[in-house]
């Protein structure tokens, strides 16, 4: 039976199977480096005990999929891993042809070229150990979750109306009418609040038709959204999510943290609690006093996109943390279903991290007649008619958050979103 790497046995027999990544095939020896998805071993063969195998070395190619049985013994002279194995079963499963998105020495590809190879771009441990990481981030979320009496729950992507304000959506035919890619989970997130549910989550795709070329955006997106009821302000929505990402991360940190060292040059920083609040026109205040940074008063509503970078230094300089939390939005920036205090300013926030906004979440508008007005005010009460309909029947106070699943990895390992995606999706890329 194959076994992973990481799991082979010293001094026995084992069955292993993988890619080639390196094959130097001498006079009387072949030396191959196989790799899987746990690890890297070195097999070494004896060409006089094993005659039948020469002709086998010379298909073997980089990334061929061989398979292979042989006894595994430590040794001192093997760099990796102080251990090799002696095949004497050898089986090509897959002979590669040669990449085509290999770069010339000391030169990395284009990464619009590697994604048209995504799959083999994938192979290398660099995102190997980026979707590792990716992986155990959600499932961290959704033990700390799970752990908080949470009900996972799965939302259509197929909707009737626009779920974001200010974000554009997929328009797609549907029989006799049209239909649009959803935009988050949201109204659904809500709709369970009216059902009783109490504590939900989700995770899956979020779509937005959004021509940006930056750094940080896709058309399509994994999001970790949840939802609770019975809150008492939106500060009990910005504990939840402090709580859980410091979770996740220690996660992170404690099975990953040295990996992700070697290999990124990345240290992973577990953040204290609880992460420091801003409200938005304080944060323009000291972005001014201490840097110099100004906007127009009418743009003080909202936080521009060269300020959000800034306050990656600014929460450094003042908190000596990664994480910021600004409060304060107009109304005008902020959709139309969240709850406003007597002043009429939204009852939300935005989290930043490293100088990116990963969240907006907020405590919603629960009652029917003041939502109503709301919607009306953003000209869409009759387009989420559907969704009002929700608070008619009785429905607790609460709120909720969403995180975009591909800006943590991009922000954990400091890459670009078409690297911290599984595969990209953008204004120009529809394929693989």
């Amino acid at each position: 039976m194959r076994l992973m790497i990481k799991d082979l046995k010293l001094n026995e027999v084992n069955e292993l199977a993988g890619f080639v990544e390196n094959i130097r095939n001498k006079k009387s020896m072949c030396f191959i480096v196989l790799r899987d998805v746990s690890g890297k071993l070195q097999l070494t063969f004896e060409k006089e005990k094993h005659p039948e195998f020469e002709e086998l070395f010379n298909k073997i190619t980089i990334d061929t999929v061989i398979r292979v049985k042989g006894l595994v013994v430590p040794s001192e002279y093997v760099k990796l891993n102080g251990m090799e194995m002696y095949p004497d079963e050898l089986e090509i499963e897959s002979v590669a042809e040669a990449s085509p998105i290999v770069a010339p020495k000391g030169e990395e590809t284009n990464i619009d070229l590697r994604l048209d190879y995504r799959w083999i771009d994938l192979r290398t441990e660099k995102n190997t150990l980026m979707f590792k990481v990716q992986s155990l981030f959600v499932n961290k979320c959704r033990e700390f979750l799970n752990n908080k009496d949470f009900i996972e729950i799965h939302t259509p992507k197929l909707i009737g109306a626009e779920s974001e304000s200010g974000a554009g959506v997929f328009k797609v035919d549907y029989f006799d009418r049209n239909a649009f890619l959803a935009q988050s989970p949201q109204f659904y997130k809500q709709m369970a609040m009216a059902a009783g549910f109490e504590r939900i989550y989700e995770t899956g795709p979020v779509f937005r038709a959004e021509k940006f070329a930056s750094r940080k955006h896709a058309t399509e997106f994994t999001g970790f959204d949840l939802e609770f009821s019975y809150i008492n302000s939106y500060k009990d929505v910005m504990k939840m999510e402090e709580e859980m990402l410091e979770f996740a991360i220690r996660g992170i940190k404690e099975k990953y943290g040295d990996e992700v060292k070697k290999v990124f040059d990345v240290d992973i920083v577990i953040p204290t609690l609880p992460f420091p609040v801003m409200d938005l026109k304080d944060v323009y205040k000291e972005l001014e006093a201490r840097y110099g940074y100004t906007v127009p008063e009418e743009e003080k509503g909202d936080l521009a996109t060269e300020a959000e970078r800034l306050v990656a230094r600014l929460s450094k300089d003042m908190f000596n943390h990664e994480f910021l939390f600004i409060t304060g939005y107009s109304k005008e920036t902020r959709a139309f279903y969240h709850m406003r205090d007597e002043k009429g300013v939204p009852c939300g926030y935005d989290l930043i991290w490293k100088g990116c906004e990963i969240t907006t979440g907020a405590q919603r508008e629960h009652r029917y007649e003041i939502l109503k007005k709301q919607a009306q005010e953003k000209g869409l009460d009759e387009d989420v008619k559907f969704y009002l309909d929700f608070f008619k029947y009785g429905c607790p106070p609460h709120g909720g958050f969403g995180i975009g699943v591909d800006r943590i990895t991009m922000l954990i390992f400091n890459v670009g979103i078409k690297e911290a995606m599984f595969i990209f999706r953008g204004p120009d890329r529809l394929n693989p």
